[in-house]
């Protein structure tokens, strides 16, 4: 005769409402006293019976269990929610582009426990068939940021995306930079436009877009103190930016930068013009005190400053489409590395953490030529 099992000790019965398989386990007693009891359900006994010991596997690895609905794309739309929630605008919208024209689409109704690597090496190899490497990291982050968050919460035992490499996507539209006469051509070109000085100090100084929409008058001297001892020049404080926390990239992108007589000469113009612009536009106008604002002393976005710089290459030879007020700098660092500045130096310039961005990323001249080997060969091996 089969023993009874004891009362809570769990077991297999077909549940006539839902109709399926229910098989139940007992696993002691909560702090409150009440019982704990983990179900698997299934179409047969055998299914019911592979899903309670799935859910028991997960109880003694202490993983809390996850609703068997909750899916990528729900993994990805709490990252949104709340941890890009406080982010600044322009991150916000990065992220709400990724996860809902490529993550969600591509890969939103895999459950997140189903989520295999071979999945998301599936997604990556069809993304990168029409898109960048940039992007395709970018993605990739996104997702594997969104996953990590989940796994902390305990909604999946592991971060699959974690486990895979980016593949290579088709080639993006490189930064480039402007010779001395293209340079000289921009500059020339932008006067009179209103963003004239905003070329002209971007240009000559290397400092970011963002540092520059957020730069104010109390942080420029345009006058310096040649009576100090030593003398102090014109100079701008770059010390903050639009971001949303109002400071600047990296800690070593707090600098304070000498200003080169055209920029002086440029942003004197400016101040002109914007005591013009404050009159005539009267009550309208609120003042931030930036330097680069809109007509009633507005912040400029970064469309404004695209629209503006665009407008005033129209006059040179250059394609206005083909260029980015962002290769203003880049073109700063490559003009200075062409007249034979240390690359620590322009690093420092720029607000770079170390040399190797300056060198890799923004540095667009043919690579200088190595010259030492040569020079000790020619003292060891004296030329005929």
């Amino acid at each position: 005769m089969t023993k009874r099992r004891s009362r809570g000790d769990g077991g297999l019965h077909w549940d006539e409402r839902r109709q399926r398989w229910i098989a139940t386990a007992s696993l002691g007693h909560s702090p409150d006293g009440k019982r704990i009891i983990k179900r698997g359900s299934g179409k047969t006994k055998t299914e019911a019976k592979a899903k309670l010991k799935e859910v028991l596997r997960d109880y003694e690895d202490g993983l809390a269990i996850a609703p068997t609905d909750y899916t990528v794309a729900h993994a990805v739309n709490d990252w949104l929610t709340y941890e890009l929630g406080q982010r600044d605008k322009s991150t916000r919208e990065t992220g709400a582009i990724m996860v809902r024209t490529h993550i969600v689409p591509g890969l939103g109704a895999r459950k997140l426990r189903d989520l295999s690597a071979d999945d998301v090496d599936k997604w990556l190899l069809e993304k990168s068939k029409s898109h960048s490497t940039s992007t395709l990291r970018l993605m990739h982050s996104c997702l594997n940021r969104a996953i990590k968050r989940a796994m902390a919460r305990d909604k999946v035992k592991r971060n699959v995306v974690a486990l895979c490499k980016v593949p290579p996507g088709q080639g993006g539209r490189p930064s480039k930079s402007l010779t001395f006469v293209q340079a000289e051509a921009v500059l020339k070109a932008s006067e009179g436009n209103r963003l004239h000085a905003y070329v002209v100090v971007s240009l000559l100084t290397g400092a970011r877009t963002e540092e520059l929409r957020g730069l104010r008058w109390d942080h420029v001297d345009l006058e310096g103190d040649p009576n100090a001892e030593p003398a102090v020049p014109p100079y701008m404080a770059v010390w903050r930016s639009v971001r949303a926390s109002g400071d600047t990239k990296t800690r070593k992108s707090r600098r304070t930068l000498a200003l080169p007589q055209r920029c002086v000469d440029a942003l004197l113009w400016q101040r002109e013009q914007q005591a013009k612009e404050r009159e005539t536009a009267g009550k309208r106008w609120e003042d931030h005190g930036l330097v680069f604002a809109s007509t009633v002393g507005t912040p400029l976005d970064a469309a404004n400053v695209r629209r503006g710089f665009r407008l005033a290459l129209r006059s040179t030879d250059l394609n206005p489409g083909q260029w980015a007020p962002r290769e203003l700098r880049h073109s700063f660092v490559s003009l200075l590395s062409d007249s034979g500045v240390p690359v620590e130096e322009i690093s420092r310039l720029v607000g770079h953490r170390s040399t190797a961005v300056t060198e890799l990323v923004y540095r667009k001249q043919i690579r200088p030529v190595i010259q030492e080997g040569a020079v000790v060969m020619d003292r060891i091996f004296k030329p005929s």
